[in-house]
C-alpha cells in the first residue's frame, strides 16, 4: 500500500491491525457476527466449529449477542467446540468467581452447545496430576483439529490468558503463578486481595498463537495504555500481547476509550494532515505546550514547525493567533461561580448568570463519589445559595467490612442493655448476624440483613459528609437502584426501572443542572450503569420544558481525571477549601484508611482526589494562567449518545 495513502499513514505505529468502534457495544455485536458467520457457513457443511474462549467483563456483550442469535435467529450451536483460556487454581466450579460458573451464566446455560463440547481448566485438579491434565488439555485442542478463532481480553500487565510478563511465545497449557498487579485487579471479585488465588491454569501463548484467527478486544480508557504498548510497542516478554504483532490473523478490537492512547486518535497531527477544529486545534497546543515546556503564550513557529503542526500553522498561524486563541479558551473555563455568576455577563463563561438561584442535582454513583470528585465544587453551590440536591444511586453496601457490622451490632446491643430495652427479637437476629460473620467464607455473599446493615452504615456516612458540606438531610435523596443490589461485584443488568426512579427525580426537582459521573475507568462498572441511566432518563425528559434549561456536567476524581484540553468547566480551589473538601471525605469512614475495593491505585480516595486536583491547577500554571491550589474539572455532556 502507498506509505502517503492517509489510512495507511494513521496506522502507521501499529503493528496488529486495529479498528476501533465508537462503543464496546457495537464492537461486541461485530465480533459476535463474525463467529456467527464461522458458526454457519461450517454448519451448512457439517463441520465443526472450535472456538478459544475468554471470561472477564470485556466478552460479556459478545456472549450476549451470540445468546440473542441463538435464541432470535436459530444460531446453533449443536457443532461447535469450545475451549477456555484459564481458571483460578485451586477453583471449586460452582465458586461466585469459578469461570466455569461465569460461562455457564454468560453463555453455556443459553445455548444448545453439548455439554460434552465444552472444555474450562479444572481448578480442582490434584496438584501432582496438573502437569498431566495440560498436556490433556493441549491435546484435545490438537484432537479437535485446532482453534479456529481465539478470544481474548487484555490485562493491564499486558497478559493474555493468564500469560503473565516474563511468559514465552513458545509456551504451553501449564500451572502458573499470578502477578502481583492481577492479582490486585481481581481483589474486587473476591472481596479482597487477600482471598484472590496466587496460581492459574492457562493456555500457554504458543498454544493461542496457533489459533487461525485470533481476536482480542478491550473497552474503556483504562486499558488504553497498555493497548498502545501492545499494538505500536516492540514485541517483548514484559508484555505478552506484544507476541500477538507475529500473527498473521491476528486483529484488535477497540473502543474510542480504549484507543485513545493509539498515535492516531492521541496525536494525529503526527500522522497526517488534520481536518481542524476547536477541540482538535486546543488538545495539540495543550500538548505542545508538554512537549516544549512552555506556556501557551510562548509558543513559537518553530515550535509548531519542528513538532509535526506546520499544518496547523499554515492554516491558522502565525503561532501568536493560534497562541491567543487557544488561550482565551482555556481562560474562560476557569470560574470561581459553577452556577453562574448572578448580574454578570455570561457569554464568555462556562454556566450561565441566570436563572438564579439554580435547582442542582448532583449524582453520587457510590455514597463517596460527590465529595471525593466534586466535593469543593458542592461546597461552593451551597454558599452560593443554590438549592442542591444529592442523588445516591446505591447503596454501596458491598464495599463495607464485616469488622464494620459487628462494631455497629455491638453498639445496638450494648444500647439496648445500658437502656434496659427489652427486645429479645432483635437480640436474637444480633446474635445471629454476629454468627454469620464469624462463620462467613471468603467472598460467600451477605445475607439480606447484613447487606441492610451495610448499607445504613454507607447512608449514615453520606448525611455527615453532606450535612458539613451544609445540604440538608431533605435534600438528600438514597436511590438505592435494584440492578446494584446483588449483593455480589456482578450486578443485574440496567433495567426501566432503575430508569424510572431518576425520571421520577428529575422531573420532581426539574434541575437547572445535573452532575454526573463520568468517571467511567472504575473498575467495577457501577459508574457507567449509574450515568447510562442518568442518560436515558433524560432522554425520556427531553421534550419537557424545564429540560431546556437543563445542564449536565460531568465530574471525575476517583479513577481517572479529564485532560485539561478536555475540561469545560475549572472550579478552583484554595487551600482552606480543598482542606474542607478533605474532611467531607473523611466522614466516610469506612472506606478511609483501606476501602475493600481500592482498585489497582493503592492511595486512599481522599489522596487520589487532592493529588489529582492539584496536578489539574499545576498545569493550567504550566500553561500561564493563575496558580492556583487545585481545581476540580468538568466536562459539558450535549449528547445523548452514549
Amino acid at each position: 500500500m502507498d506509505f502517503f495513502d492517509s489510512e495507511h499513514r494513521l496506522t502507521y505505529y501499529e503493528n496488529i491491525p486495529t479498528e476501533v468502534f465508537e462503543h464496546a457495544t457495537d464492537a461486541s455485536k461485530s465480533v459476535a457476527k463474525e463467529i456467527a458467520d464461522l458458526i454457519r457457513s461450517r454448519n451448512k457443511e457439517n463441520e465443526t466449529t472450535v472456538l478459544g474462549l475468554a471470561t472477564g467483563s470485556t466478552p460479556t456483550q459478545m456472549y450476549a449477542e451470540l445468546v440473542r442469535m441463538h435464541n432470535e435467529e436459530g444460531l446453533s450451536f449443536q457443532n461447535v467446540i469450545t475451549f477456555n483460556l484459564d481458571e483460578y487454581y485451586p477453583m471449586k466450579p460452582q465458586s461466585l468467581q469459578s469461570y466455569v460458573r461465569f460461562m455457564n451464566e454468560h453463555l453455556f446455560d443459553h445455548i444448545d452447545i453439548p455439554e460434552e463440547q465444552v472444555h474450562i481448566p479444572d481448578g480442582t485438579i490434584a496438584e501432582e496430576n496438573v502437569t498431566k491434565y495440560c498436556k490433556n488439555y493441549e491435546q484435545k485442542i490438537k484432537d479437535a483439529g485446532g482453534l479456529d478463532i481465539q478470544v481474548l481480553g487484555i490485562g493491564r500487565t499486558g497478559h493474555i490468558g493468564f500469560n503473565e510478563p516474563g511468559s514465552r511465545p513458545d509456551s504451553r497449557t501449564r500451572l502458573i503463578t499470578l502477578d502481583s498487579i492481577t492479582r490486585k485487579d481481581a481483589a474486587s471479585d473476591f472481596f479482597g486481595e487477600e482471598y484472590v488465588p496466587r496460581r492459574a491454569i492457562t493456555m500457554g501463548v504458543g498454544t493461542i498463537l496457533d489459533a487461525d484467527r485470533i481476536i482480542m478486544m478491550a473497552w474503556g480508557e483504562g486499558k488504553a495504555p497498555i493497548i498502545k504498548e501492545a499494538v505500536e510497542g516492540p514485541i517483548r516478554e514484559r508484555v505478552p500481547a506484544t507476541y500477538l504483532q507475529e500473527h498473521e490473523n491476528a486483529q484488535v478490537i477497540l473502543d474510542k476509550s480504549s484507543a485513545e492512547h493509539l498515535t492516531r486518535k492521541k496525536t494525529p497531527w503526527l500522522l497526517t494532515n488534520c481536518d481542524w477544529d476547536d477541540k482538535l486545534i486546543r488538545k495539540a497546543v495543550v500538548w505542545l505546550c508538554q512537549q516544549v515546556d512552555k506556556p501557551v503564550l510562548k509558543l513559537t513557529d518553530e515550535d509548531y514547525n519542528e513538532h509535526g503542526m506546520g499544518d496547523l500553522l499554515t492554516q491558522y498561524g502565525p503561532a501568536y493567533d493560534i497562541n491567543l486563541k487557544v488561550f482565551n479558551q482555556l481562560q474562560h473555563t476557569i470560574t470561581g461561580w459553577p452556577g453562574g455568576k448572578p448580574n454578570a455577563e455570561d457569554a464568555d463563561r462556562p454556566e450561565r448568570a441566570e436563572p438564579y438561584p439554580k435547582r442542582a442535582i448532583v449524582f453520587s454513583p457510590h455514597p463517596d463519589d460527590d465529595v471525593i470528585s466534586m466535593g469543593g465544587t458542592l461546597i461552593r453551590l451551597v454558599e452560593h445559595d443554590h438549592d442542591v440536591h444529592i442523588a445516591y444511586q446505591t447503596s454501596g453496601n458491598i464495599a463495607v467490612f464485616d469488622d464494620d457490622v459487628i462494631r455497629f451490632v455491638d453498639f445496638v446491643s450494648e444500647y439496648n442493655e445500658m437502656f434496659d430495652m427489652d427486645q429479645k427479637e432483635a437480640k436474637t437476629m444480633l446474635s445471629d448476624i454476629k454468627k454469620f460473620l464469624n462463620q462467613k467464607e471468603p467472598a460467600e455473599v451477605d445475607s439480606d440483613e447484613i447487606k441492610h446493615i451495610k448499607g445504613l452504615i454507607r447512608r449514615g456516612e453520606a448525611k455527615a459528609a453532606a450535612r458539613y458540606c451544609g445540604v440538608p438531610e431533605n435534600k438528600l435523596h438514597f436511590l438505592d437502584m435494584p440492578f446494584y443490589e446483588t449483593g455480589r461485584v456482578k450486578k443485574k443488568p440496567l433495567s426501566q426501572e432503575d430508569i424510572d426512579i431518576i425520571v421520577e427525580l428529575l422531573r420532581d426537582v426539574k434541575p437547572h443542572q445535573i452532575y454526573a459521573a463520568g468517571d467511567l475507568s472504575d473498575p467495577h462498572g457501577t459508574h457507567q450503569v449509574c450515568l447510562k441511566a442518568i442518560l436515558a432518563a433524560v432522554e425520556e425528559c427531553e421534550d419537557e420544558d424545564w429540560m431546556n434549561e437543563c445542564y449536565i456536567w460531568l465530574y471525575r476524581g476517583a479513577w481517572q481525571e479529564w485532560d485539561i484540553n478536555e475540561i469545560e468547566m475549572a472550579v478552583p480551589l484554595s487551600p482552606q477549601e480543598l482542606k474542607k473538601k478533605r474532611r467531607a471525605i473523611f466522614k466516610h469512614q469506612s472506606q478511609k484508611d483501606r476501602p475493600l475495593f481500592p482498585g489497582s491505585d493503592e492511595r486512599e480516595f481522599w489522596q487520589r482526589s487532592e493529588q489529582r486536583n492539584r496536578g489539574t491547577a499545576q498545569l493550567y500554571d504550566k500553561l500561564g494562567f493563575a496558580e492556583y491550589e487545585a481545581i476540580e474539572g468538568f466536562v459539558r455532556y450535549q449528547s445523548l449518545d452514549l
